[in-house]
Formats: structure tokens, sequence, C-alpha cells
């Protein structure tokens, strides 16, 4: 019998897109908890380069980092592909999700974590990442067409992280008159029982990015 562990966190964007892409996979996993500041000593141990979640441990042998992790899953369970099976259109796939992870999220937390100038110099280039991304999904149901891939679980954090952050920080980063291709991919997306069902609530999520907000405008933060 396969072993699959995945360490990871309820709150992180990271750990639930491989949490997606297992279930929409149909893989049994055990999910393994993780605390951001005080992380297991078997987290450590399987990711002692980064130190960071997500882990996907499978018949003992780590895999690390998750664009990667998602890569792995893909290539390991055939069922239900996340990538195309065209060499352009995968390397699209992978070029979009890289693009996402560093010109949205990367500058979204950017914005919601800091204050001033460092903040509206954030907000206007995720602004301008999110208006090349409402471009590329305009007339799609999905990044890759009729069916949810791997560029829409790393987009995930648009969807669910981005109106917790608009509501805690008035960064306005995800609304329909805006961004109105990106909205409705939301919508699509959202839907899917794979994703909804593998959430948590969104009073959950604001109480605690509240209280993230709080305490990592003052302390430092490796995650």
């Amino acid at each position: 019998m396969e072993e699959l562990k995945l360490f990871g966190s309820f709150i992180s964007p990271f750990s639930r897109r491989v949490e997606w892409a297992l279930k929409l996979k149909g893989i049994e996993y055990e999910f393994v908890g993780e605390d951001i500041i005080n992380k297991s000593p078997s987290l450590l141990k399987y990711n002692s380069v980064h130190k960071k979640f997500p882990v996907l441990l499978h018949n003992g042998k780590p895999i690390v980092v998750s664009l990667v992790i998602l890569e792995y899953i893909e290539e390991t369970w055939k069922e239900n592909p996340l990538l195309p099976d065209d060499p352009h259109e995968k390397a699209m796939a992978r070029f979009w999700a890289k693009f996402i992870d560093e010109k949205s999220l990367a500058l979204g937390r950017i914005a919601f974590f800091s204050q001033g100038e460092e903040r509206e110099k954030a907000l206007e280039l995720t602004w301008e990442a999110l208006k090349t991304l409402d471009e590329e999904i305009k007339g799609k149901k999905f990044f890759g067409g009729e069916n949810i891939g791997l560029v829409d679980l790393v987009a995930g954090v648009i969807a669910y992280w981005f109106p917790v952050f608009d509501e805690i920080a008035d960064l306005n980063l995800l609304f329909e008159q805006k961004f109105p291709s990106l909205y409705a991919w939301r919508e699509n997306f959202i839907k899917v029982p794979a994703i909804k069902e593998n959430i948590l609530p969104q009073d959950q999520m604001l109480a605690i990015y509240r209280e993230r907000k709080k305490k990592l405008l003052q302390i430092p933060t490796n995650e």
C-alpha cells in the first residue's frame, strides 16, 4: 500500500493547491497540519533546505515546493490530467503558473502586509498583473479551456485569498467592474466540488488573516 502524506496548513494557498490536485485526481492521502511558526521536526527533516510547507511524502520520499509537487502529482498519477498533452500548451501553462506566483501572489502579499509607499507600489504592480491575467482568461471557462487544470489551482489564491485581503485591507484586488473575465473565472472555479469542499469558510479565513496581519506587520516571516 502506498504511503502518501501532505504536510501543510489549512490557510496556506500553497498547501491548498496541492490538496486540490490530489482531490481532483481522487488520490487518498493523510494530511499533517503544520503551524506556521512552530514547524514540526518531521517537516524540518523532510524540507531541510527551505524549512517550509507544503511537503508531499510519497513512500518515504519527500517532494517540496508546491509547483514541483503539482508536476510530480501529474506525472505519477495520470488520471484527470492537469496539464495539456501539447508541448507548447504545456509550456504556456507552466509560464502562467510561474507568472501568478511571482507577479500576483507575491505582490499581493506585499500589498496586504505592508503600509505606505511600499503598499501602494505593490498594489499598483498587482493590478497590472491581474489585468494581464484578465486578458488571458477572456472568453474561457478555465485557463486551459473547458477543464480545470494546474494554472487554475495556482490561481486559486486569487479566487479565495484575494477577496479576504480585499475585505481586511481594502485593496480592491478582485472585483467585477475592474477585472470582469477574471471575476467570471472565479465564479466557475469556486463551483468545482473538489475546490468548494476543501477550503475554510470565509469568516474563519477573515479572522485568521486579521490576526496574522496584526502580528506580521511587526514580526518578520519567511513563509
